[in-house]
C-alpha cells in the first residue's frame, strides 16, 4: 500500500460545564453511518477485496487480476472441481474505522486506453464500496501487469498440433 489509512477512534469531550464540573464524555460526530449512538460497525479486509473484486470485473477492457503468479493459481484452483473463482486475486486492501484504500493489479485486454480503463475501474470500485459499506475510499491504485493479446487464450485453441496435422507424429 502506498498510503496509511487513519484508523481514528472517537474523540470525547471531557471539558469543564458551565456549573463547573465535568461533562461525561460525548461521542464526537462522526458524520459515518459505521458509528452511531447504537453502536458501531466494523466492515473487514475481506468484505472490501471481495466488493472491489467484482466491481473490477464489471469493468469492459479488463481481461483478469493479479499477477502471472495469481492468475496460474487461480487457474488451477478454478480446474479443481468444485473450484470456483476468487475474486479477492489481484486486490489488496487496508481498511481502517472510516475509511479504505485498494491496490488492485489486472491484465488489460489490448487496445482499451489504459488511462481511461484505470479511471473506469477507480470510479467503479469507489462507487460501490462505498455504496455497500458506508466507508470512504481514499484512494485505489491500479497497476497494469499485461495486456492480453487476441489468441492469447490457450482455450482459444483446445485441439492439439497432432490431432490437426496428420503427418505431425
Amino acid at each position: 500500500m502506498t498510503s496509511n489509512v487513519p484508523d481514528s477512534t472517537t474523540k470525547t469531550d471531557t471539558g469543564a460545564d458551565a456549573t463547573g464540573g465535568t461533562s461525561p464524555a460525548v461521542p464526537e460526530s462522526t458524520g459515518s453511518d459505521l458509528v452511531t449512538d447504537h453502536g458501531r460497525t466494523s466492515v473487514a479486509d475481506v468484505v472490501v477485496s471481495k466488493i472491489a473484486g467484482m466491481a473490477a470485473r464489471e469493468v469492459t477492457g479488463v481481461h483478469d487480476l493479479g499477477g502471472s503468479t495469481a492468475r496460474a493459481l487461480g487457474a488451477l484452483r478454478e480446474r479443481i472441481p468444485g473450484g470456483r473463482v476468487n475474486v479477492q486475486q489481484g486486490i489488496s486492501v487496508e481498511v481502517g474505522e472510516r475509511q479504505a484504500a485498494v491496490d488492485i493489479s489486472i491484465v488489460a485486454e489490448y487496445g482499451v486506453a489504459i488511462h481511461e480503463l484505470a479511471e473506469a475501474i477507480r470510479r467503479n470500485i469507489i462507487i460501490s464500496v462505498e455504496e455497500m459499506t458506508g466507508l470512504e475510499v481514499t484512494e485505489v491504485n491500479v497497476t497494469v501487469h499485461d495486456v492480453h493479446l487476441p489468441g492469447d487464450d490457450e482455450e482459444d485453441d483446445p485441439e492439439p498440433v497432432a490431432e490437426k496435422n496428420p503427418r505431425v507424429q
